[in-house]
């Protein structure tokens, strides 16, 4: 029963891949999405989902309560994944999203058959922001105040995105096709950080549209958001104090100085790099310039001997009686 105790949900490399190309495979340049069964285990208050596999699945695009999902094709695949690793329990489902829809409730109700409550992740296989591409959810009965039927509808919990060793070199080798060796280590760590800081705006910007909303009483106040965000704010370092802004100026000279003397090593390097293949340049050039005029002087030395030798045995040879 991973959602009835479970607070998190975390989503392995593997199982975004597997997802990744389950959808270009069937869905791709479409607007289908694709289902699936996450497998893995209930460890505390954690869901580890470790693998999936895809499932067939098809709905009409007009009526979205009419849907069809193999489900005899899951029990197949669910048996022969027990006979590789026992461990590997049903933990719930995804689908590509990028939204609920109307038939999720539906679904989910069908894969409580083999597990009591189901996981839903939905896995964004097209971000458009930045950030972790799930979202988690669990269903619960609503309780109506005005003693209404309850009725069923998706909490969403946190989702993270971890890896075991065995994963982190996999991935690794993956992303050697799609990197850039020409960009340096500094220039990627740049990137990675100008990333960081802009997926950082983003969250900033949904808390200032969410506060403004509870403001305008859009959005009903919930209590447990703002002590979240109470101890955010308090966890932020007071810049007026002149401890911390002396702290952060040593800091930041500390760094500007590492990075100086790298640049400066960095070009004395380039540089001596720079004449070693000028002088390689200038002792070729000298060779391939002495080369034409050594064989030259050599053909003239061996032409002079030639003729010296054919003077001398063009000479009368003296007869003996002419002796005196």
């Amino acid at each position: 029963m991973p959602s009835a105790t479970a607070k998190s949900v975390v989503v392995h490399p593997l199982v975004l891949l597997s997802v990744v190309d389950h959808y270009n495979r069937t869905a791709r340049n479409t607007k289908k999405r694709v289902v699936g069964v996450l497998l893995g285990q209930a460890v505390g208050e954690r869901v580890n989902v470790a693998n999936s596999y895809a499932v067939p699945f098809e709905e009409d695009e007009k009526d979205p309560s009419i849907w069809f999902l193999d489900h005899n094709y899951h029990e197949a695949m669910y048996d022969m994944f027990k006979k590789v690793n026992a461990k590997e329990k049903v933990v719930g489902w995804y689908h590509s999203g990028p939204k609920l829809r109307a038939s999720d409730l539906e679904i989910n109700e069908l894969f409580k058959r083999y597990i009591p409550n189901p996981v839903l992740v939905i896995i964004d296989v097209k971000p458009k922001d930045l950030g972790i591409p799930t979202d988690a959810y669990y269903a619960v009965e609503e309780i109506h105040d005005d003693g209404t039927a309850t009725t069923k509808t998706f909490n969403h919990m946190p989702s993270l995105i971890e890896a075991e060793e065995a994963e982190e070199i996999g991935v690794e080798h993956l992303l050697r096709d799609i990197k850039d060796t020409s960009v340096g280590t500094l220039s990627t760590k740049i990137t990675a950080q100008l990333n960081s800081l802009k997926g950082l705006q983003l969250r900033l910007e949904e808390i200032r549209d969410y506060l403004s909303k509870v403001l305008s009483n859009a959005l009903p106040v919930n209590h447990q958001i703002l002590y979240n965000l109470q101890d955010m704010f308090n966890l932020l370092p007071n810049l007026a104090l002149p401890p911390t802004v002396k702290a952060f100026a040593v800091k930041t000279n500390d760094e500007l100085l590492v990075l100086y003397l790298c640049s400066l090593v960095r070009a004395v390097i380039a540089m001596h790099g720079l004449i070693e293949n000028k002088i390689t340049l200038r002792d070729a050039e000298r060779k391939e310039e002495a080369g034409p005029a050594s064989d030259a002087k050599k053909a003239i030395e061996k032409g002079g001997e030639k003729d010296k030798e054919a003077v001398e045995g063009d000479k009368p040879k003296a007869k003996d009686g002419e002796k005196k």
